[in-house]
């Protein structure tokens, strides 16, 4: 088959939803649409909108046909996510990974979850283990006797646009609880509670699982031969332009509503479960060791109105020491038992001194994420932190190694285009950022780590 050239890139994040075309020749963005990803309140527990989400996927692909001509689906969704299915249709809502219903049996749990060292997945609150949902559910709520297949997000959006069923590696090996990254199989849990049966078959993200339905033809003016790929967790995807084109160990920041630092060619020996440190699983299948945190989410929490800061904001940031201490989103990151505070009023400062003392804010924890997961011979920031100069200047400051930001505008959806064979190692350039030389830095950094809660 040949590759597609505009390949449409369906992109789910927690926050915001996308459809992204793809020009597979220039490897660049030629159109978006996207959509807030609203969470649904009512109902059994809280849960994705999915079909709003199908019906933007349909119109999107409508309008970027007609205006462009899309010859290729591929998929790129947030993890920890999973749609249990009855047949053609769903036997629950999907779960919001961030609702605390698994909490109500995380006794039971805790005794039927592997141990850390099968799958290098630590504990996590409230649904970030997808296996901890799947408990949950299947305890509670009687329809889990009629599920006859277990989806992670980006395959059940591959089911929807092809009818075909698939389970994938880089969903099912983001701390999850059900893969065992060390033997490429599923963990003991998942025989053990019954699950087996309910995975389809492992196909890697980089197959085409299907073509399109011709419902799906018709709803949007495609032809049903269109391919559509098996789809990948967006870490991953963030992750795969990048594969055989630097030096190992090198480190990809992918940004968004988690900062997630993964380092190819790491030593998961120093993970630590307790501090929201693990090992993804890359679309070939390996273990790379991660460390993270809810970056995006913080930022939005504590600046209510971003400006670019200059000089003097940066200035009197670090020379009247207006530092941010972790955390403000409790139980996850590798501070998840800190309380978040500033040690100065945020309402006295400038919108600009605002955003910068939280943009070295994020460099820090940043910083500290990779005292966990490992520090590469170089940093790659892709995502919305991309376009954060002094979170690069400063994170290059504290590592000391070279730190570029992506020349592209999004990391997941160029790697999810990638699916359609077209190897690996094409990363997108970027020019290296100076480092941050602001007398005292280095001491704000100091007293910033001496004081963590």
């Amino acid at each position: 088959m040949s590759l597609p050239r505009h390949i449409a890139v369906i992109d789910i994040g927690k926050t915001n939803a996308k459809v992204v075309l793809i020009d597979s020749g220039t490897r660049q963005q030629v159109a978006v649409r996207s959509t807030p990803n609203v969470v649904r309140r009512e109902g059994v527990y809280p849960h994705a909108d999915v079909e709003m989400l199908w019906r933007f996927i349909l119109d999107s692909l409508t309008t970027l046909h007609a205006e462009h001509r899309v010859e290729g689906i591929s998929i790129t969704t947030h993890g920890a996510t999973a749609a249990l299915m009855a047949g053609d249709a769903l036997a629950l809502p999907v779960l919001d990974y961030e609702h605390n219903g698994p909490e109500q049996t995380a006794a039971e749990y805790a005794k039927a979850r592997p141990d850390f060292a099968e799958t290098l997945s630590p504990r996590l609150p409230n649904g970030l283990n997808l296996g901890a949902q799947i408990f949950w559910q299947a305890q509670t709520f009687p329809e889990f006797a009629g599920v006859t297949a277990i989806l992670t997000y980006p395959q059940y959006w591959a089911w929807r646009l092809t009818g075909a069923l698939a389970s994938e590696v880089t969903s099912l090996g983001c701390h999850t609880d059900l893969w065992a990254p060390p033997r490429s199989d599923f963990s003991g849990m998942v025989a053990a509670q019954g699950w087996a049966k309910l995975f389809p078959a492992v196909k890697p993200a980089a197959s085409v699982i299907g073509y399109l339905t011709p419902e799906a033809a018709e709803e949007t003016g495609l032809t049903t031969d269109i391919p559509v790929t098996c789809g990948i967790h967006d870490s991953n995807a963030s992750l795969l332009p990048h594969l055989g084109a630097h030096e190992a160990p090198f480190t990809i920041i992918s940004t968004g509503t988690w900062t997630i630092a993964m380092t190819v060619g790491g030593d998961v020996s120093h993970l630590d479960p307790a501090r929201d440190s693990l090992a993804n699983v890359d679309a070939f299948g390996r273990a790379v060791p991660t460390a993270r945190f809810m970056g995006g989410r913080e930022f939005d929490q504590l600046v209510p109105e971003i400006q670019t800061p200059s000089h003097a904001d940066i200035a009197r940031v670090i020379g009247d020491d207006i530092r941010v201490q972790p955390n403000f989103n409790p139980g996850v990151g590798p501070f998840p038992n800190a309380k978040g505070r500033w040690t100065r009023a945020p309402e006295d400062l400038s919108a600009g001194e605002r955003t910068a003392a939280v943009s070295l804010y994020l460099a820090l924890v940043t910083e500290a994420c990779l005292g966990l997961c490992g520090l590469g011979k170089e940093i790659i920031i892709e995502g919305p932190l991309a376009r954060n100069a002094l979170f690069a200047q400063a994170l290059a400051r504290l590592t000391g190694v070279k730190v570029t930001v992506s020349g592209d505008a999004t990391g997941t959806s160029l790697g999810a285009s990638m699916l359609f064979g077209a190897g690996d190692g094409h990363a997108a350039g970027g020019e290296p950022v100076q480092a941050l030389d602001v007398p005292g830095f280095d001491a704000y950094a100091t007293a910033w780590r001496s004081q963590i809660d």
